[in-house]
């Protein structure tokens, strides 16, 4: 598929999606989903190879262990907290979910 079709298909322009494949623009996991879809690919063909490099990096991890980013975005839950948090465009109310999610996540550790 050329890099016009899917910029098409993501309502961008190619240069944009050039700039993806490039590595100058950062995509998010949103977005990323979207090309999988489009492409008919599962989201981790996107990160093949990504256990070779983390091998050294696993700390006491189990050896086969997926990175815990893959474990989150591939989660139900995590996909579509990621696509909501994505569409929040004040950064000032991104920091406060941000906020929000930290403090929950820091009460649930106390219990």
């Amino acid at each position: 598929m050329s890099q016009e079709r899917l910029g098409d298909l993501l309502g961008l322009t190619f240069q944009q999606v050039q700039k993806y494949e490039k590595g100058v623009n950062r995509i998010g996991a949103g977005r990323l989903f979207e090309v999988s879809r489009i492409l008919g690919v599962p989201i981790d063909f996107f990160y093949e190879g990504i256990g070779e490099q983390l091998a050294g990096n696993r700390g006491f991890a189990e050896p086969d262990a997926s990175p815990p980013v893959m474990e989150f975005v591939s989660s139900g839950e995590g996909l579509q907290l990621s696509l909501a948090f994505m569409k929040i465009k004040d950064a000032k109310v991104r920091k406060r979910v941000l906020d929000l999610v930290k403090s929950l996540s820091e009460e649930d550790q106390k219990d």
